[in-house]
């Protein structure tokens, strides 16, 4: 619940430019994620509670601290969430530039929302076994894109672009860099319906950072051999490198997968950040309502509805401005749970 795949690190490479946009993917697991993600892992393995890092802050620092620890993150999953809806129809557009007059790209980031906050009340097993082949399904036209790019070393060192849009500097990159590899914590809201954590977690988040680095390192790398120039890329613009690379199948293949790939974070982030306010409720933080399950799945059915109208409302911020707020805020809660570690 970390990465989306490959979709959404176009503006890193248009900021930085390709050498400093594989460095700055490079480096920052290695001093942003894997920190966190040791964490992550030792706290989860020794403390597998409903709604993980807010119950280590709790129980570290008090029910003031856990307060603040749950309510960081919450206002942080507004924006966060809002993101992957907007990459959604980012991607939608490209193949359907209709979608992009008018409201129409918020009403369809807004069915997005509805059919998770649906897909979640169906259970988490649901979630779980749509996430899994969802991951299957995005990578699959990156792994083309990298076979075929040797193929047009230096062909695309003239290709004429269509003009972007995007105004993100070196900074901005490295914020959408530090974005596409936060969340590691999100895992351990539901670590009491994992089994056996204490052996799964710290594996898990190994192996994550491993895989996340690779999914991004490896495309962009291969699309610098094609000679593109760096400020052709902007969101969504991978759609347009496939065509370039491998036709207009593969194209379409990477709007389905970018939508896919932003239709599948949504879906999993939903179980996860819902988790918060019924772990509070239980507590007596807040209104027992929150803790209230459905009747056969067990869902935290009115925490998800009332967490996805929140989200619903930041709906066509747009990518940039998401991004750097979540940044900001998720930063903050991230300081606690490192301190609920000491």
């Amino acid at each position: 619940m970390v990465s989306g795949g490959t979709y959404g690190t176009e503006d890193i490479v248009h900021g930085a430019g390709y050498g400093r946009a594989i460095l700055i993917l490079l480096l920052t697991p290695l001093l942003w994620s894997l920190p966190t993600a040791f964490m992550i892992g030792e706290l989860s393995s020794a403390l597998p509670f409903e709604g993980g890092y807010y119950a280590w802050v709790r129980r570290a620092m008090g029910n003031f601290w856990g307060f603040q620890e749950a309510w960081l993150s919450l206002v942080a999953s507004i924006f966060d969430m809002a993101i992957y809806p907007t990459l959604f129809v980012a991607y939608l557009t490209r193949m359907f530039p209709w979608f992009a007059q008018g409201h129409r790209g918020v009403m369809v980031g807004l069915a997005v929302v509805v059919v998770c906050v649906l897909l979640n009340i169906a259970g988490v097993r649901v979630v779980s076994t749509t996430s899994l082949w969802l991951f299957f399904a995005l990578s699959a036209p990156f792994a083309l894109m990298v076979v075929l790019a040797p193929f047009k070393y230096a062909a695309l060192l003239h290709a004429v672009t269509t003009p972007t849009s995007s105004k993100v500097d070196m900074i901005g990159g490295l914020l959408i860099a530090m974005w596409n590899y936060m969340g590691w914590d999100n895992a351990s809201t539901i670590a009491a319906e994992v089994e056996r954590p204490q052996r799964t977690y710290p594996r898990a988040m190994l192996v994550a950072v491993a895989i996340v680095a690779l999914t991004y390192i490896v495309p962009v790398a291969a699309v610098w051999m094609t000679g593109l120039a760096p400020c052709a890329w902007e969101t969504g613009s991978w759609a347009e490198i496939a065509s370039m690379l491998g036709g207009p199948l593969l194209r379409v293949a990477l709007v389905l997968g970018g939508m896919i790939s932003a239709f599948g974070m949504f879906n999993a982030l939903v179980m996860s950040y819902s988790r918060l306010p019924l772990a509070m409720a239980q507590d007596g933080m807040l209104p027992r309502v929150f803790a209230k399950l459905h009747p056969r799945t067990r869902a935290p059915w009115v925490a998800i509805v009332v967490c996805a109208m929140g989200w619903a409302m930041c709906l066509g911020l747009g990518f940039e401005r998401l991004v750097t707020i979540d940044i900001l805020l998720y930063g903050s809660s991230l300081a606690l749970e490192f301190v609920a570690l000491v």
